[in-house]
């Protein structure tokens, strides 16, 4: 079993770049709660930014990998960011942000030997909400990627079925 983290709600403001923001007193209460969601015995592995492992870890030990890391970008603090990671993940190529082919052959070298490490655990991914849709919508096909991100919740969490080609949020 595969399973798929957003992080929960960071501590964010613009004093310090957003790879460094932590969980927010509202974040750490919501990732003690996504414990109940997630499958026991799972093998847990989270980007390297704080909010992404920080939501992992009330349930266990975290592993750490950066291919799980956000897409790498140029974007500043203020203005209208969801309108352009809504137009990202709906694949416009943004001048200094990561290449859509290069988040989606990161993301799923790092999908791929977390698998095999984990054996027959289950997989939970901790990332972030335009690296996770960008590789689902190459390894599943979304049919609608801007509204998969639009609809992501802070946390989130999702079962991943490669071979039937979906992915079913885990109930609450």
């Amino acid at each position: 079993m595969l399973v798929l983290v957003r992080h929960a709600m960071p501590a964010y403001g613009p004093d310090r770049p957003a790879e460094e923001w932590p969980l927010s007193p509202e974040g750490r209460a919501a990732a003690i709660a996504l414990r109940r969601r997630l499958p026991s015995g799972a093998l847990f592995v989270a980007s390297a930014e704080p909010k992404a492992y920080q939501t992992l870890e009330p349930s266990g030990e975290v592993s750490i990998d950066e291919r799980f890391g956000e897409v790498r970008r140029d974007e500043p603090f203020d203005g209208d960011f969801r309108a352009r990671r809504r137009a990202y993940v709906d694949g416009v190529a943004h001048p200094g942000w990561e290449s859509h082919a290069d988040v989606t052959a990161r993301f799923g070298a790092g999908i791929a030997e977390w698998r095999i490490k984990a054996g027959d655990r289950p997989l939970v991914v901790a990332s972030h909400g335009m690296a996770l849709t960008g590789w689902l919508t190459e390894a599943i096909g979304l049919a609608d990627p801007g509204e998969f991100w639009a609809d992501l919740q802070l946390p989130d969490a999702f079962a991943v079925d490669l071979s039937g080609r979906r992915a079913y949020r885990l109930a609450e």
